[in-house]
This record gives C-alpha cells, structure tokens and sequence, in this order.
C-alpha cells in the first residue's frame, strides 16, 4: 500500500484532483452557477405550487389564452363560459334568447356541440331560436286570445295539440331537415348535439339530442336530471340501430357505424340516410312551483366527462356568488381533471325565493 501510495503517477493524480476540487468549488463563478441553479429550482417548485393554487380554486387566475378560443357571455341571470380546451377546433356553440320587456314569452337557452366540423352547430345557433321565436309568439298570442274567450275555445286550442314540448320538437325536425338538405348538397358530414331549454315563470320545458346534458339544482340542492344522453350502448337504441340494419362497435367509445359516439344528433347525413341515427328530441317538462329551483346547468358532454351531475351541482352551488355564478370556474376546473374536448358550460339562476338565499 506504501509503495503504491509513494508512486509518482499516483501523487501526480492526487495534486490533479485537489487542484480540480479548489477550483470548481471555490470559486466564485462556480458559486454564482449553483446559486443561480438553486434559484431555478425554487422558481419551478413555485410555479408548480401556483399551479396547484389555481387548480384547487378552479382556476380562476390562469389566463384566457391559455384556452385558444374562449368565449363568454353574462346577463342578470346567465352566464355562460366555453374554451376550446385541447381540441384543435372550437365546434361548441350556445344561445340565449330572452325578452326581459314582455315576461310572458319564455327564455330560450340552447347548447349545441358540434362534431365532424363546425357547420352543422352553427346552423343550428343561426336558425333554431329564431324559428323557435316566431312559432312561440304566434302560440302565445294564439293563447292570450282564446283565455279572453270561453271555455269552449280553450278546449278547441288543447285539442289543436299546440304546447310547448310539442312546438320544440316540431322546430328540432325542421331544423334538421333543413341542415341535411343544405349540408348534403356540399358532402358536409358534420353533426351536432341539440340542448334547448324553454323557460316561462312556471314552467321549464327541455329537449335533448345527443349528449349534451342539463341538470337542475332544486330548493333543497338536489340534482335534478333535466336531459337523458343518447347513446349507442343504450338498450333502447341499440335496438333501434339493428333493426335499422346497423351496427354499434367499439372503439374508444361504443360508435354507430364504429363512426359517431351518440345514437342522435341533427345532421350527420351519411348515418341519416342509414336511418341509424336520428334527430328525434326527448323532451321533458318541469314545474317551478313544485320545484323552487335554484339554478340549472346546461353543458356541452365535455364537462360531463369530468363531473357527475351531483357534483356539477354541488360546485356550483358554492360558486353562485361569483361573476360568471361558477360557470368560468366549473370549466377550469374540468379542464385542469384532464377534458379532452372543448367544454361549454351554462348556468342560469332562477328568480324567487330559492335563488336569493
């Protein structure tokens, strides 16, 4: 060990280590390096705790451009956030029609998620609420005449079968004609879900098609499903589907045709001509009175993907007070849970007792 120790190539390396050792760790530059990489890491841990921060507060810090296309809207009582999220094409589209001069028209809200393109959900916001519009006026006056008449014409108007439900769901196959007339004559294969919501002091009445969804918040905070999404593993419609003559795989999700993930939507002309996918709404009619709702929530199926409707109803529920009543929050939200679609959410606060708590 002496002689090893003792011998000049191995004295020659140890001055070398040393001389190397003094020089990286005692000088200043070295010092300045691992201060600065030290800073650099405390930079980054903040960053990430900053993240964390927004995360858990629904994100309300983080920057709109973040989000690509982010649009918003706000009234006195409704709200509406939507970002494109991590699609690379924003094919979300939403509406709000409401007369606050002439109460007895009811509010039109509507959601429509577009799929295979954006023109099909474009059609849809340019075309179904002011159909919707002119049918309604002339129900509503149709209405106010006969209720200044006797009985024996009000019974005429219920035999006439006029409503509400049954108004809606004539204008949602109108409109879808309409949209496959115009979009199969360019081989525009585009799609989309149809959301619309009919709101009158006493009555809220919804049609669905697709998968977008609504949900209630009643007097007590219970969620209250208002829609039942169409999909292709349903019973009900996977028998539609065969019996039409097609088929339901899977592949990522249960597909029509192993093409569209809903059993339902407006356009869509390709599967239309199958007859394997339709555009008949479910509609579903509400009574405020009974209800006392607080709020309700209409959003495209890219919240739905991360939130439940009880829990939907929930965060909401905590966040009323904010300025978008929790809408922007409830989509950072989603977002920050790993959505991969883009996400519109709308919440709508009722008028009354429930709603001022």
């Amino acid at each position: 060990m002496r002689y090893f120790l003792l011998r000049p190539e191995t004295l020659f390396l140890l001055c070398i280590s040393l001389a190397l050792w003094s020089y990286f760790f005692h000088t200043d530059e070295v010092k300045t390096i691992v201060k600065s990489s030290r800073d650099a890491v405390k930079m980054v841990k903040g960053k990430v705790a900053e993240m964390m921060q927004n995360e858990r507060f629904g994100g309300l810090d983080v920057l709109d451009a973040e989000f690509s296309n982010t649009w918003e809207f706000k009234s006195s009582n409704v709200a509406v956030y939507s970002i494109q999220g991590r699609r690379d094409h924003m094919e979300d589209r939403f509406e709000v029609l409401s007369d606050i001069v002439n109460k007895s028209h009811p509010s039109i809200f509507g959601i429509f998620d577009g799929h295979g393109g954006e023109a099909a959900a474009d059609f849809a916001k340019a075309h179904l609420s002011g159909a919707l519009r002119q049918q309604l006026l002339t129900y509503e006056r149709e209405r106010e005449r006969d209720r200044e008449k006797d009985k024996e014409k009000e019974e005429k108007k219920e035999r006439g079968g006029l409503s509400y439900p049954s108004i809606l769901e004539q204008q949602i196959l109108n409109l879808d004609r309409e949209m496959l007339e115009k979009l199969s004559a360019t081989y525009n294969e585009a799609g989309t879900t149809c959301l619309v919501a009919l709101l009158s002091d006493k009555e809220l009445t919804v049609a669905n098609v697709g998968d977008s969804r609504g949900v209630l918040c009643d007097k007590d905070g219970n969620a209250i499903p208002l829609s039942h999404d169409h999909k292709p593993y349903q019973l009900k419609e996977r028998k539609r589907i065969k019996k039409a003559g097609g088929f339901i795989s899977f592949n990522g999700s249960w597909r029509v045709q192993g093409i569209l993930a809903m059993s339902r939507s407006l356009g869509d002309y390709p599967l239309k001509n199958l007859n394997v996918v339709i555009p008949n709404p479910d509609i579903m009619t509400f009574d405020l009175n009974k209800l006392q709702p607080e709020f309700m929530i209409l959003a495209s199926d890219g919240l739905w993907d991360t939130f439940s409707n009880e829990e939907a109803v929930r965060f909401i529920r905590e966040r009323l007070a904010e300025p978008h009543f929790g809408a922007k929050s409830i989509v950072l939200q989603s977002f920050y849970r790993g959505c991969p679609d883009n996400i519109t959410v709308m919440v709508v606060k009722f008028k009354g007792k429930a709603s001022e708590k």
